[in-house]
């Protein structure tokens, strides 16, 4: 019977980055955020589409292009729908898209708050020796990967880095930085639990 206890957790942000901004209302520089929101534009044949993003402080709008100036019949009649009806999933995927923002303002303020949906793939939490947690992205996400394993696993940053030390803790495929940095979709954590006392605990809190 295998040992080995697997784990998908999939790691969706509750918070969209917010781009920084010269708010000609506010006087200064302000934090904008997305309004969900669709402008769509149609010029003859040719379309432009933006996401409204709102002042924090006073609702002043400012627009960041999806489309521009694009040939209707180039454009999927899906997309057009959803940017017609500010279809929500698609607002959000646009409103997480910290790298189109940043090439377009340059200055973002990021967030680290996410929600952890966690299923057990395949093994056993009373015969578990080896925890695999296999890692996926509904966004990208700014929180570092031993602060996100230490709030879910309700244990220290300091003994994460011990595992690793120990070649208890395995990231793969990144290697030993990984912790340091976000997580990204596709990576395993490998944690070896023989011996811990409190293994039975870890186990319930990664999902099993």
């Amino acid at each position: 019977m295998s040992s080995i206890l697997r784990i998908r957790w999939v790691i969706a942000p509750k918070t969209a980055p917010r781009p920084l901004i010269n708010c000609n209302r506010c006087n200064g520089l302000k934090a904008y955020h997305s309004s969900g929101k669709f402008r769509v534009n149609a010029n003859g044949k040719r379309i432009d589409a933006w996401l409204i993003y709102r002042c924090v402080d006073c609702d002043n709008s400012r627009n960041f292009g999806i489309l521009e100036r694009c040939n209707r019949r180039d454009i999927a009649p899906a997309l057009l729908q959803a940017l017609a009806s500010n279809d929500p999933a698609l607002a959000r995927r646009h409103a997480f898209d910290v790298v189109a923002l940043r090439s377009r303002i340059g200055r973002v303020e990021e967030f680290s708050d996410v929600t952890v949906h966690k299923q057990g793939l395949d093994g056993k939490p009373e015969n578990t020796a080896t925890l695999d947690l296999q890692l996926g992205l509904e966004m990208p996400t700014a929180l570092r990967l031993d602060r996100l394993l230490a709030s879910e696993l309700g244990i220290s940053r300091s003994r994460l880095q011990a595992w690793e030390e120990k070649r208890l803790l395995v990231v793969g495929p990144d290697g030993a930085k990984a912790l340091r940095k976000p997580p990204r979709a596709g990576m395993v954590i490998r944690i070896e639990l023989v011996g811990e006392s409190d293994r039975e605990v870890i186990i319930s809190a990664a999902g099993g």
